[in-house]
């Protein structure tokens, strides 16, 4: 068992930047090693984050013999050039959601992880913040009784349409749904446990050709209903509701919560306020290393076949909208 795990970036954007600073608040991960495409940028975020070491190439880091974990942190049309290219080198990874832009490339990862005999997961980090794990532990605890049913939506405005941009631009993977609707998504299969026997969805297809917005509502074996939404032309409530027989939990700014309330009629309702450090997305790092720690493969919590499950359902999705991206 290790004390310490050297993490690696693959990327410089945005959400590498989160993760990083995720990351600081950690004292067993060691901030090793970032790698860019180009030098200047990589030696910049070393800087900004304290990362010990920068490669001017993704070939340059995965060859980095000190590094245990890298975290892939480009966008997703390129999970599976990197994140095969990681695990060549014998590295355990952490990919960004979606794991990949279809069941296909997802599959291709899972093989050659376990091929190669080294740990995978895709960073869905919602399910592992402190408010939906206690909301889980309410769940279990038969708190709101037989759930019913789930609804979460994932509505933003973006005022500033550029159909350039990474969320509009197919080149780029460019999806409402694969963007921000795997979380409403794999937070349903979170929460219900189950595959759904009926799913059905709808689309806005925007002048890009990629979808702008979309709903799905899946029906499972006990009969328990999800309603689900997301998109980027209207602001929602952005809120994730369990409810049971017994009562619900909501869950406010459900991907990115601090807060899970209990609601039973004609009580008081609970409400836990649950705030983490920096930015959250280390509480996926500390279970990476949990799991490596006891010598585990994949997540016991983000197993692939959850990962790959919510691909084929993406995918039967995209399918009935006549959505595919340039290299399908």
């Amino acid at each position: 068992m290790k004390s310490t795990y050297n993490w690696g970036i693959l990327a410089t954007g945005k959400i590498a930047g989160k993760f990083a600073e995720g990351l600081a608040t950690l004292p067993d991960a060691r901030k090793l090693a970032i790698g860019s495409r180009k030098l200047e940028n990589a030696q910049s975020f070393a800087d900004q984050h304290g990362f010990e070491r920068a490669y001017g190439s993704y070939e340059a880091l995965v060859q980095d013999p000190d590094i245990d974990i890298i975290y892939i942190a480009t966008p997703h049309p390129y999970h599976l050039e990197n994140t095969l290219l990681a695990i060549e080198h014998g590295k355990h990874v952490l990919c960004e959601k979606p794991l990949a832009i279809n069941t296909s490339q997802a599959q291709q990862m899972v093989d050659a992880a376990k091929a190669k005999g080294v740990f995978l997961m895709e960073a869905l980090w919602s399910r592992f913040l402190p408010a939906w794990v206690q909301a889980k532990q309410w769940i279990k605890e038969g708190k709101i009784g037989q759930i019913r049913h789930f609804s979460a939506d994932f509505s933003i405005h973006v005022a500033d349409f550029d159909p350039l941009d990474r969320k509009f631009n197919l080149e780029l993977g460019g999806s409402a749904l694969l963007d921000i609707g795997i979380y409403p998504i794999a937070l349903a299969y979170y929460v219900m446990e189950a595959e759904p026997v009926e799913a059905f969805s709808t689309a806005h297809i925007g002048s890009t050709g990629s979808d702008f917005a979309s709903a799905y509502l899946l029906r499972y074996p006990n009969g328990a209903i999800a309603n689900l939404n997301c998109g980027f032309e209207g602001a929602g409530p952005l809120e994730a509701v369990i409810t049971g027989t017994k009562g619900l939990i909501r869950i406010p700014l459900f991907w990115k919560t601090q807060q899970a309330i209990l609601e039973i009629p004609f009580a008081k309702s609970d409400i836990h306020d649950l705030p983490y450090e920096a930015t959250g997305l280390q509480h996926q790092a500390i279970h990476v290393m949990e799991m490596l720690s006891e010598g585990k493969k994949e997540s016991s919590i983000m197993p692939h076949s959850e990962t790959l499950r919510i691909h084929r359902l993406m995918d039967t999705f995209r399918a009935e909208w006549g959505l595919k991206f340039p290299d399908e």
